[in-house]
């Protein structure tokens, strides 16, 4: 164990994007798997995010591969805030109407089965009607 603890000294080792791409290998292989044998060029394109996921792991410049996993975090969490709003919004449609501020496209949520009222929105205090 002590050869594999000097030999990994000063690379860079496993983080969220090497798991995020051993995945997406998984993913291209089980869709591989389920197609004609006559598409065997597909099966090689399902080990190329296994050979990058090794190379990141196996690579000794550390700052960079930190940069690449950073830009990936960002991408990945910015999705999971969209993804979770729009649930929150569709689980909130029975109760909840929502409108967009027409001066600074601002989402703003009000109760449903009020009639006509009058919005105003709170980041640029700009007034519009609308039906509830």
């Amino acid at each position: 164990m002590e050869w594999l603890r000097r030999f990994m000294y000063g690379r860079y080792g496993g983080d969220n994007l090497s798991k995020a791409l051993l995945v997406l290998s998984f993913i291209l292989l089980m869709i591989t798997n389920l197609l004609p044998r006559a598409l065997i060029g597909l099966e090689l394109i399902a080990y190329i995010p296994t050979l990058v996921c090794v190379y990141r792991i196996f690579s000794r410049n550390i700052y960079k591969r930190q940069q690449e996993n950073y830009k990936y975090l960002r991408i990945r969490n910015s999705a999971i805030v969209w993804f979770r709003r729009k649930m929150n919004i569709t689980k909130d449609l029975k109760t909840h109407k929502y409108f967009t501020c027409p001066n600074c496209r601002q989402k703003l949520r009000v109760p449903r089965k009020q009639g006509k009222i009058s919005v105003t929105c709170p980041k640029c205090k700009n007034s519009f009607k609308g039906k509830s």
